[in-house]
């Protein structure tokens, strides 16, 4: 008779027992998708706050590269007198103001953009420093004439930097 007791008790506890499984994974299931739909909502909401920040540093960026091109730098920053050196330094000091000036957007962009951006500011501080170096670069309106001729010969090292940029706000939509 103990046994058979047993056995009634065993048979009315597997029910419950099954009911109760299938609630813990149910509740769980339920937990789990309702933290995901949380992150999701709170990312939605940060993407749409972050979005015009992102945008703001792309655009200030891509005004930097502008700012720094040479054609467009030369024309802007005028030599104070015909010393070549005293021109090359008033020309990188300018350019190295206007980087400085824009470092806290790197937080708002790729790390890729960033060292685009960082590469064609040096590269144009390069460009300018090898026509110094010339031995046809006697005074600082040769030096704008020569950095001048170099640029009508091939492209800037911005503009490759501008294109990333544009190529990587168009991947933002």
């Amino acid at each position: 008779m103990d046994a058979q007791r047993v056995l009634d008790l065993f048979l009315f506890a597997i029910p419950s027992l099954i009911t109760g499984v299938i609630a813990y994974y149910f509740f769980r299931e339920h937990t789990k998708n309702e933290d995901g739909r949380r992150r999701f909502l709170l990312k939605k909401d940060l993407q749409v706050t972050a979005m015009p920040l992102r945008l703001q540093a792309y655009e200030r960026m891509a005004l930097f590269l502008e700012r720094i091109t040479p054609s467009k730098l030369l024309i802007r920053t005028t030599p104070l007198s015909s010393n070549k050196e005293d021109y090359e330094a008033l020309l990188i000091h300018t350019i190295e103001q206007e980087f400085e000036h824009n470092l806290s957007q790197q937080i708002y962009i790729s790390d890729e953009c960033w060292n685009i951006i960082t590469t064609a500011k040096n590269a144009t501080i390069q460009l300018i420093r090898k026509a110094n170096l010339l031995e046809k670069t006697d005074t600082a309106n040769k030096l704008r004439e020569v950095v001048l001729t170099e640029m009508m010969e091939r492209r800037s090292p911005s503009d490759a930097a501008l294109s990333f940029i544009k190529e990587e706000v168009s991947d933002l939509w």
